[in-house]
């Protein structure tokens, strides 16, 4: 085997892989069962409102 073959299987295995992740996650965050825990975790990120939001952090 010659370094471009081996480049080229490299290269094709690395994007077929990422391409079958990128898909797993966009099937994940779309998919019906997870709708209320995914909105519940945004609405959560931007609850200003919560005594828990500066533990921690600068005041």
């Amino acid at each position: 085997m010659s370094y471009d073959t081996v480049a080229t299987f490299s290269q094709v295995g690395s994007l077929l892989l990422f391409v079958a992740m990128f898909s797993g996650v966009v099937a994940y965050v779309f998919w019906p069962r997870n709708r209320d825990r995914l909105e519940a975790a945004a609405r959560d990120a931007l609850d200003l409102t919560n005594d828990k939001s500066n533990a921690g952090g600068r005041q």
